[in-house]
């Protein structure tokens, strides 16, 4: 099974900037990821704040088929 979601571009420092989710082919930049994490669209992601960043982060598990990167 793929990946639910893939980063497409990251920035200049390795901050996770745009994203694809594989299912649905949807594109989405970091704040729209952010937007439909908070509003339960993906179960498997959670949000951090990260120098003042909101960052899409995948949850801890065992599984390395939904880590983001």
């Amino acid at each position: 099974m793929a990946k639910r979601i893939s980063v497409t571009r990251e920035s200049l420092t390795g901050r996770n900037e745009r994203f694809r989710d594989n299912y649905t082919g949807t594109n989405m930049t970091r704040s729209q990821f952010v937007r439909a994490i908070e509003q339960g669209g993906y179960l498997n992601y959670h949000v951090r704040n990260i120098r003042g960043v909101k960052t899409p982060v995948s949850n801890p598990d065992q599984s390395r088929n939904n880590n983001l990167g």
